[in-house]
């Protein structure tokens, strides 16, 4: 069965700034943050390294970065939808501006991935692709302009934001929306997430910081703020 993840959430992207034993080190410190500050946090880590988080954390919902869509027999050196499950994955990324793919592979990823009981983490660059793909309905979507990822462009303006937002939601309102383009430091994630989104996330932002460990504190402690102050607001 899918994980039911409770929104606000925190979602954490090594891609390959880091391998081996220091993508553990960070899995362990987003752990152990998740515990302290009862925040949700998705991490989506590189496939060789999925096993070895999920047996050593407790907290985190790990996601693959990526899956094929052939299914258990012949095929070399593609990724198995069962063999990333089995690995201890929750779910998968679909279409990240640094692995594009097309609306037709998206959508048999997808359904690829729902028939495993697999959360589906989709990006989009502009509104429209967001439209696009949320009528695949994935669980996530994370509308992010490409030129802002991987830091040095700034973060969405909140127009984007709130447009991205109004969109996808009119598609299925059950479909959850990140904001995670460009975002290095906590008050950044607070502010996002006061705004309407239900997530945010990071990738160069923790991993190029000057202490990766003390930014994926300082993150998912403000995403907890953030869900604090949420509550009271709606009273």
């Amino acid at each position: 069965m899918k994980p039911v993840i409770r929104t606000p959430f925190f979602e954490i992207g090594t891609k390959n700034y880091i391998w081996g034993d220091t993508v553990l080190e960070y899995a362990k410190a987003a752990d152990a943050a998740a515990e302290k500050y009862d925040i949700d946090v998705l991490f989506i880590t590189p496939v060789v390294e999925i096993r070895r988080i999920a047996e050593n954390t407790k907290n985190l919902i790990i996601l693959a970065p990526y899956m094929d869509t052939l299914r258990p027999g012949r095929g070399m050196a593609d990724i198995l939808p069962e063999a990333v499950k089995a690995a201890g994955a929750k779910g998968v990324v679909v279409n990240h501006s640094e692995k594009p793919m097309s609306l037709p592979a998206i959508k048999a990823t997808i359904q690829r991935a729902h028939e495993l009981d697999m959360l589906v983490f989709a990006c989009a660059d502009t509104i429209a692709e967001a439209k696009a793909i949320a009528q695949l309905h994935p669980d996530i979507i994370n509308p992010e302009p490409s030129e802002l990822i991987g830091g040095g462009g700034g973060v969405s303006d909140m127009a984007y934001v709130m447009e991205s937002i109004k969109v996808i939601k009119e598609i299925y309102p059950d479909i959850m929306v990140e904001q995670a383009a460009g975002i290095t430091n906590g008050q950044q994630v607070y502010d996002f997430i006061m705004a309407g989104s239900e997530a945010a996330g990071a990738a160069s932002g923790i991993m190029n910081a000057k202490d990766p460990l003390a930014m994926i504190d300082e993150m998912i402690a403000a995403t907890r703020r953030a869900a604090d102050d949420l509550a009271k607001r709606n009273k």
